[in-house]
């Protein structure tokens, strides 16, 4: 069970309306209006439909969770990402990116990839923002040397699967009762 872990570099895109970062310095200024954001996310129905163990409960969960994130992004565990709207600051999503060490806790698997999770606020779905963003995710990886990348997606959630197929990815093998892996295929130019 072979686990390989790079240095990490923080994923920084933008485009002409978004903005894909890590937590930065600045951001404990707003981070209540942060947690907030993060709070809105992680209870969304429709966000949440195919993955209700993300769900948070409370702001006070937000802000346990956003705590939990800083610590895990500085130790190396997991490296959250949020997609902010250039002209306002809000967050529309977020991009965890899963260590190999980290995933190596909770599973058992032939070889440790870094995962990708994503989430996507209800009112900024069916705009094709995360298919338009995560392929740029999946380049920064790239040119980093991170080629060990998956994900893992309800068998349901169609729309989950075309992000991740537009991004590279490709069905890899059945996950659990519920869930498909999807691997990056770097024979496909993701650009």
């Amino acid at each position: 069970m072979n686990v390989v872990q790079h240095r990490f570099e923080p994923v920084i895109f933008e485009d002409k309306n978004w903005l894909i970062h890590p937590f930065r310095a600045g951001d404990f200024e707003r981070f209540n209006a942060l947690a907030d954001q993060v709070f809105q996310i992680l209870s969304d129905e429709k966000t949440l439909r195919f993955i209700p163990e993300k769900r948070l409960t409370s702001l006070e969960d937000a802000h346990t969770w956003l705590q939990k994130s800083i610590l895990n992004f500085h130790t190396g565990r997991s490296y959250l990402h949020f997609i902010s709207d250039k002209n306002t600051g809000k967050l529309a999503g977020m991009i965890d990116i899963l260590s190999p060490g980290f995933i190596k806790q909770y599973y058992t698997l032939n070889d440790y990839p870094y995962f990708l999770e994503f989430y996507l606020i209800s009112s900024a779905q069916g705009r094709l923002l995360m298919s338009n963003l995560l392929p740029e995710v999946v380049l920064s990886l790239r040119n980093q040397g991170i080629l060990n990348v998956a994900a893992v997606t309800n068998r349901k959630n169609s729309a989950s699967k075309r992000v991740l197929e537009k991004a590279g990815f490709q069905y890899y093998l059945k996950f659990d009762v519920l869930q498909d892996l999807f691997k990056v295929n770097y024979s496909i130019d993701n650009k």
